[in-house]
């Protein structure tokens, strides 16, 4: 039966009265716990209430003792971290009064007194915006904010910060002289109770960071130095650069030189450079900071033997060849140790290729090279069996090129093996020559005598000028290998007319403007820049839709490596080139100019880029495939950054057309270069298996490039799967051997991610040869440039290994946390030698010895404690 709605209304009232009885009931509860303070804290309120009206008063000999009394409690009152301080809350009804106190009394240091005592009251009371803090602070006495505590000086900062913004913004700027003044007194406060961060912003808001070193001492300079080189990720040009000044001149003042030194890399600036490296007292340091500038390919000559040897990576064959031996990986691996046929779920017989294919061939070439890659023999090419060749001689014309080639790959950094491709430079075939040339180059990559030598060889007309354009291209591209990032001048007189002679084809011009970019890379060289802009307006529409004209744009691109602004002047002279190529090079031009910064604007610019649907057939959209290997090279040096890229690929991958989808795995392996993050291998296992068939070869090759060094065993899997589901696909199946001898490239030891020293330095020869890599994608060969061992060797003052136990863990931010926090994590404690992976981080286990340098990374020198004590000497003395 239904129930009549009017029977429902006395109950709904009676419900409404019982609700309002009740909340009435709580509002009484709420006021009788506000009335019934404890007898202390009503005697406190009273005792407070009376020295308000003391100071209303007349008498003016009561106002200065109610002051003191007034000050005394506020400053001796505890809180706990949720609670404001009883006196503070007492007073909260009587701001206004005390406020219009103030207003009524003359000058006077009692008035000065009260404006202090208000300042502190206003960070409570005071309405938002109005800064009262501040206005009542600069009218008070000249008494240190420090003495009213913490959270009071932080307040007064932020306040500070505020006026300062509000001036600054107005059409017509005021003078914030004033504002410095008081924040300069508050710099000494934070730094001497551990709060750096706070003391840095407050400069850094304050434009006057310049301010800082003044203040900073041997107990602060390294908390404040690795806040403010955090911050410069964050910031606008140029205020990255006034922050890495700054801590440059810290470092400078504490004689910390290998920390100077690192800034002035990453500044690009070698005036600043050289001057740290000859300021440098200590002849051991010294030795410290020329390991740092060989790792980073900077070389000058100095009056030092030893000095030239470290600076020039003479010893590094030797040093990683005794690593290796430590290790126990001595043993030459043979192509099928790596693919590991026997694994892979596939019926013999079933493979529609030939075992011995020439493309099975080349596969096996490149996996050997890169496995043995250092260590001085293998088993196809420099084994004993092999003393006539036969490995090189069953490839064909590219394949015997490329055997040869890994000679130089295999005895790499060593200059004693040259003589192993002597051999092969008296063959009648040009393709064997001219591997045999690359190998040369490739054999002296990084390593300054080695490579003055080759220069010395392939510069003569037998070479560079021979009539065969397969040896002259390799001439070009080797030398280009070679010396790359040594801004040779000998080698821009000899490599200039390539570029500016219109006669010539434009695959050996365009390797020519390449190879000065890969050696003048970073330096904004004028002259060369000048002549590929001159060379690209020359030549006709035919020749620049050439495959290797976006070589010269790179080429053009690499000169300006992280130099930002500086590349604004050829982008405009791009413009007045009409041809589609322009375009491309502009988009590299940019990409390169903002490598490693971060750069916001330039991410979304480059995003920008991508949203055009354009018609291939109709218009030039290759540019759209560099503006995405953009987004990865502009935002890999920051963490933030390319978390965020990783979720605009996604989209990149849904929506963008198939230029862009085929560069996005690209992309996704120049970000994670050698650092195999498993949710990006889930990605890329699955672009492996696009319906797309360029997607899928370049999502393999990415792969590759993800675990390129590690011996990850989970991407080792993934790649054995793929070869048994790609085994009648012999594009896919050569992508995948490839992608296998990346993974276990240097048997383990090697990396080829751009960034070192506690990823804080970029190396411009890593990305320029990686960059060549992905630009072209079809010369694997060039990926020689940023290949390095992932080492942590420790030398003694003899520069003689020094076995030492370090403790090995994942790197821990310890920016800006109180303390001293620990910088590892799920540490292991190994003897050096030892292999660090990306995100990994060493320290010594032991105090016996001081490291030279801050970073444990590459070769550190250690020298003897002098304050060390052997607890176990120590213990039988006693006895």
């Amino acid at each position: 039966m239904a129930q009549d709605p009017k029977a429902t209304e006395p109950s709904s009232s009676v419900d409404a009265a019982n609700l309002s009885k009740n909340s009435e009931g709580k509002l009484d509860e709420k006021k009788k716990d506000e009335n019934e303070l404890s007898e202390e804290d009503q005697e406190l309120k009273q005792q407070l209430e009376l020295l308000v009206e003391r100071l209303q008063e007349s008498d003016i000999n009561l106002h200065r003792p109610a002051l003191e009394t007034l000050r005394t409690l506020i400053r001796t009152s505890t809180s706990s971290m949720t609670s404001v301080p009883k006196p503070l809350k007492f007073l909260r009804p009587r701001y206004s009064t005390l406020t219009q106190v103030y207003e009524k009394w003359m000058e006077s240091d009692n008035k000065r007194f009260l404006s202090d005592i208000l300042s502190v009251l206003a960070m409570t009371y005071a309405d938002e915006g109005k800064r009262e803090s501040l206005q009542y602070r600069k009218q008070g006495s000249s008494e240190p904010a420090g003495s009213w505590g913490h959270e009071y000086v932080r307040h007064l900062a932020a306040e500070i910060i505020d006026e300062y913004t509000a001036r600054t913004e107005k059409e017509s700027p005021e003078i914030t002289d004033d504002l410095l003044a008081l924040g300069l007194e508050l710099v000494p406060f934070f730094l001497k109770h551990n709060a750096e961060a706070d003391a840095c912003d407050l400069l850094i808001e304050l434009e006057s960071l310049d301010q800082l070193p003044k203040f900073v001492d041997k107990n602060t300079f390294q908390r404040v130095c690795l806040y403010i080189v955090s911050c410069v990720s964050y910031v606008a040009p140029p205020d990255d650069v006034s922050i890495l000044k700054t801590a440059h001149s810290i470092y400078r003042s504490q004689n910390e030189w290998p920390n100077a030194l690192q800034i002035s890399i990453r500044l690009n600036d070698i005036e600043l450079i050289k001057d740290d490296f000859n300021s440098c007292p200590d002849s051991l340091t010294k030795k410290q900071l020329a390991f740092i500038l060989a790792r980073q390919r900077i070389f000058w000559d100095t009056e030092d033997d030893d000095l030239n040897n470290i600076l020039s990576n003479a010893e590094l064959s030797e040093q990683f060849y005794s690593l290796a031996r430590d290790l126990d990986v001595l043993e030459p691996k043979a192509p099928e140790d790596i693919y590991k046929s026997h694994l892979e779920n596939v019926r013999s017989g079933i493979s529609s290729t030939n075992v011995d294919s020439a493309r099975q061939n080349l596969a096996s070439t490149y996996v050997n090279a890169f496995v043995n890659a250092g260590f001085r023999s293998d088993k196809l090419m420099t084994a004993a069996t092999d003393e006539d060749g036969s490995w090189a001689y069953k490839n064909k014309d590219h394949g015997m090129l490329a055997a040869v080639a890994s000679v130089g790959m295999i005895d790499l950094w060593d200059l004693s093996k040259m003589n192993e491709l002597d051999k092969y430079m008296y063959s009648t075939n040009d393709y064997i020559k001219a591997g045999g040339l690359l190998g040369l180059c490739l054999l002296a990559a990084g390593v300054r005598d080695e490579a003055e030598a080759v220069f010395g060889y392939v510069r003569e007309d037998e070479w560079i000028n021979n009539k065969s354009s397969v040896i002259r291209s390799s001439a070009i591209a080797g030398l280009g290998i070679a010396n790359a990032g040594s801004a040779h001048e000998d080698i821009m007189e000899l490599l200039l007319p390539f570029v500016s002679d219109t006669g010539l084809s434009m695959e050996l011009a365009s390797l020519a403007a390449l190879s000065l970019g890969q050696v003048f890379v970073g330096t904004c060289n004028g002259e060369i820049a000048s002549t590929i802009l001159q060379t690209m307006m020359e030549r006709d529409d035919v020749q620049l839709k050439d495959p290797y004209a976006k070589f010269m744009g790179l080429g053009l691109a690499l000169l300006f490596l992280g130099k930002q602004e500086a590349a604004e002047a050829p982008l405009e002279t791009l413009k007045a080139i009409e041809h589609p190529l322009a375009k491309q090079v502009g988009v590299l031009l940019e990409i390169c100019a903002f490598a490693g910064t971060g750069n916001v604007l330039k991410v979304q610019q480059m995003l920008q880029y991508c949203t055009d649907h354009l018609d291939a057939e109709k218009e030039d959209d290759k540019f759209q495939a560099f503006a995405v290997l953009g987004i990865a090279l502009i935002s890999m040096g920051e963490d933030i950054g390319s978390e965020m890229t990783l979720r605009s690929f996604n989209h990149l991958m849904h929506y963008g057309e198939p230029v862009i989808r085929h560069s996005v795995p690209l992309a996704l392996g120049l970000l994670c270069a050698s650092n195999p993050v498993v949710h990006v291998l889930d990605i890329l296992s699955k672009y492996s298996h696009d319906n797309d068939n360029e997607v899928a070869l370049n999502a393999i090759f990415a792969m590759g490039l993800v675990g390129a060094g590690t011996n990850n065993a989970r991407l080792a899997q993934m790649l054995r799967q793929l070869a048994a589901y790609y085994h009648k696909e012999p594009n896919c199946l050569f992508m995948v051997r490839i992608a296998q001898g990346l993974v276990h490239m240097g048997k383990g030891t090697m990396t080829i991610n751009p960034y070192h020293s506690n990823r804080m330095l970029l190396s411009p020869v890593a990305v320029s040869g990686l960059l060549t890599v992905l630009t072209a994608f079809t010369d694997v060969k060039t990926l020689i440039l940023a290949m390095y061992p992932r080492f942590l060797i420790t030398l003694d003052e003899n520069l003689k290994t020094l076995p030492v136990t370090v403790r090995v863990g994942q790197a821990v931010d310890v920016v800006g946390q109180a303390g001293r926090p620990k910088t590892i994590t799920g540490f292991q404690t190994h003897s050096t030698p030892v292999l660090l992976a990306f995100t990994e981080r060493a320290e010594l286990a032991t105090e016996q010895y001081l490291p030279l340098s801050s970073v444990l990374e590459g070769f550190v020198i250690l020298k003897k404690n002098p304050d060390y004590m052997d607890e176990d000497v120590d213990s039988k003395h006693a006895k």
